[in-house]
C-alpha cells in the first residue's frame, strides 16, 4: 500500500478538514505507531494512527447528505456558547459527518455533509470554483448600476486590506414597492436577487452587499454545485441520489439513498 502524507489520510477518514488535520500535526497531537510526526510525513492506512491518543478510524461507507439549516443554527459540530447546533437536525445519522462548506447563524439554506474528507476538499477548495446560488433579500430597490458592481467584483477587505472578488451572476427574481413589503422588512421597498457565485469567502455575500450599501434582511443558500434544496423543508435532511453525487463529481460509493428525514425544529 502506497504511503500518502498524514493530514490527507486524516481528511479522508472524515475527521476533519485537510487545514485542520495539518493543525493538529503541527500542535503536537498525531501520533503514527506510538511516534511524534511532522508536517509532511506520510502513513498508510494500515498504520497506527492516533488524535490526541484516540485512534483513527477508517469509515467503511460513505454518506453525503444535504440539509435545509434553519436560521439560528451555527454549522459548527460542537460549541460550548449555548448555540444551536446543526448537530441537533441530524437525528437518525450514525456516521460522524461534516459539513462541507458553511452557512453563518443568521443564513439558511443547503448545507452538504459527509464522512468523505475527499468529498469535502472537493466541495471547499477554492481551486476547484464549485458554484453556489443564493437568494438574497435586501430592503430596498437596488440600481442596475449597483448590480453591475457586484457583478464585476467589489472590494470586501476589512481593515483597510484589499480582497476583491471574482465576478459573479446576479439576477433580479422580484422588486416591489408595497405595504406587505413594510410588514415584513419595516421598509417600503423590497428587492429579491439571486447571486451565483463560484468562491467560499467568510460571509462573502453580506459583505459584498455591504461593500455597496445594502442591507440584508434574508440569505438562503438555494444550491450547491447543481445540486438543489428541492422539497426539504427547514431542519431536514436527505442522502443524495446517484444523479446529485454525479453533478458534484463523486463516482461509486456504498451509502443507499435514503428518504428525507428530520422536521422542523
Amino acid at each position: 500500500m502506497e504511503k500518502e502524507r498524514i493530514q490527507k489520510l486524516i481528511s479522508e477518514s472524515g475527521h476533519c478538514s485537510r487545514r485542520a488535520a495539518e493543525e493538529l500535526i503541527k500542535a503536537g497531537a498525531v501520533k503514527v505507531n506510538g511516534r511524534n510526526i511532522n508536517l509532511g510525513d506520510k502513513a498508510t492506512k494500515n498504520d497506527l494512527i492516533t488524535i490526541k491518543n484516540k485512534k483513527l478510524e477508517f469509515p467503511q461507507s460513505k454518506r453525503y447528505i444535504k440539509l435545509y439549516k434553519p436560521r439560528g443554527y451555527t454549522t459548527s459540530m460542537a460549541d460550548t456558547h449555548g448555540k444551536k447546533l446543526i448537530t441537533e437536525l441530524l437525528k437518525g445519522i450514525v456516521e460522524r459527518v461534516y459539513p462541507a462548506g458553511r452557512l453563518d447563524r443568521d443564513s439558511e439554506g443547503l448545507l452538504l455533509l459527509s464522512n468523505d474528507g475527499n468529498f469535502t476538499n472537493d466541495i471547499t477548495h477554492p481551486s476547484n470554483r464549485i458554484k453556489k446560488k443564493y437568494r438574497v433579500t435586501v430592503p430596498s430597490i437596488v440600481s442596475a448600476e449597483i448590480i453591475s458592481r457586484l457583478s464585476a467584483g467589489v472590494n470586501i477587505g476589512e481593515n483597510g486590506e484589499k480582497e476583491i472578488t471574482v465576478p459573479c451572476e446576479i439576477k433580479v427574481l422580484a422588486e416591489t414597492d408595497s405595504m406587505s413589503a413594510r410588514r415584513e422588512t419595516g421598509k417600503s421597498s423590497r428587492t429579491v436577487l439571486e447571486f451565483e457565485i463560484s468562491e467560499g469567502k467568510n460571509r462573502q455575500i453580506r459583505r459584498m452587499c455591504k461593500a455597496v450599501g445594502l442591507e440584508v434582511s434574508r440569505l438562503k443558500r438555494t444550491s450547491v454545485g447543481g445540486v438543489k434544496l428541492g422539497m426539504l423543508k427547514p431542519g431536514e435532511y436527505a442522502d443524495l441520489n446517484e444523479k446529485e453525487l454525479k453533478l458534484l463529481g463523486v463516482g461509486a460509493h456504498s451509502s443507499r439513498p435514503q428518504k428525507k428525514q428530520g422536521g422542523k425544529p
